[in-house]
């Protein structure tokens, strides 16, 4: 087994962050009320934050380290149906795929949430139905990202969520 440094603060900050913010509009806040847009605006300004680490940040925090590549994703799916254990550092091929998807839907939240308090977009009904259709998207695709978490974590041997709280990978 060995220890390896993957997430830095800003990394784990966004991650946890981003959770909170969208677990607090999605459950706790009223669409259309002034909080609600608060968080969004939060969001919006993590992703922004997230884009830019992403260009100048940390190894396994830079897009270049996590390219969105369906070839590697379906060998990751063909390595997990076959049952072989191939580890990532970083972000695994499948993961890279959820991290650019969950960032292109929160920003699109964002978006979609900010054109509706405007005046161009106010009451526009498919600016509300594609606001809503994110919404939607977002909640599975974070229920799969979760569960993807859990399974990769049992079939890997690696505590995948320890490793967002404190930034280091214990690797077989």
């Amino acid at each position: 087994m060995r220890t390896i440094k993957v997430w830095d603060p800003l990394v784990r900050l966004f991650h946890w962050s981003l959770v909170a913010a969208f677990a607090a509009n999605a459950f706790f806040t009223r669409p259309g009320r002034e909080v609600h847009r608060w968080v969004g605006y939060t969001v919006a300004g993590l992703v922004i934050l997230r884009l830019v680490w992403g260009l100048v940040g940390t190894r396994h925090a830079r897009f270049a380290d996590f390219l969105p590549s369906p070839r590697a994703a379906l060998g990751q799916l063909g390595e997990m149906v076959s049952g072989r254990k191939r580890v990532h550092v970083g972000h695994s091929p499948l993961g890279s795929l959820m991290i650019y998807n969950l960032l292109l839907t929160m920003a699109g939240l964002a978006a979609t949430g900010y054109a509706m308090t405007t005046v161009a977009f106010f009451g526009v009904e498919w600016v509300e139905e594609l606001h809503g259709a994110l919404v939607s998207w977002a909640e599975l695709s974070i229920v799969a990202h979760v569960l993807a978490v859990v399974v990769e974590s049992r079939r890997l041997g690696i505590n995948l969520p320890k490793s967002m709280v404190t930034g280091y990978k214990t690797l077989p």
